[in-house]
């Protein structure tokens, strides 16, 4: 599972995943991406059942490589359930990515499209999110399907 070796602090506010995501909206790595659609929390698991469900598509065809582009840095606190209110934050429950619309969230390349397609349509019914499979075009634009 993901989680961070060490954070700042141990409590952190939460992000809003409002919006347009600013960076990491095209393709860097791989011949193929998947983009989410809308903004969410993603957790360490969801990133980690994603992850197994596409590599598990890709050994089919023996080969492949795949980059994760996010990764969990915020931890989310729960409060026990029946206590009262006050008395201080929860403690931490799960550590979160925070996803905005149009970030690339995995990438994949060495491939066939086929392959890719599935293996992204799979990692997208792990995740809570509406998502899309993108891929890179010779000039170097993405085109979206």
């Amino acid at each position: 599972m993901l989680i961070p070796k060490r954070t700042k602090y141990r409590k952190p506010h939460r992000l809003s995943y409002e919006g347009k995501s600013k960076g990491k909206n095209k393709l860097s790595y791989g011949e193929y991406g998947l983009v989410a659609k809308e903004g969410s929390y993603i957790t360490a698991r969801q990133i980690e059942a994603a992850r197994i469900a596409m590599t598990r598509e890709m050994k089919k065809s023996k080969r492949g490589k795949v980059w994760i582009n996010i990764f969990p840095h915020l931890a989310r606190t729960k409060k026990p359930l029946e206590v009262r209110m006050g008395s201080g934050k929860g403690n931490v429950e799960e550590w979160v990515a925070v996803v905005k619309e149009g970030k690339i969230m995995f990438e994949m390349a060495d491939v066939p499209e086929d392959v890719a397609r599935e293996a992204f349509r799979l990692a997208g019914h792990k995740l809570p999110i509406k998502t899309k499979f993108i891929k890179k075009e010779e000039s170097g634009e993405e085109s979206e399907e």
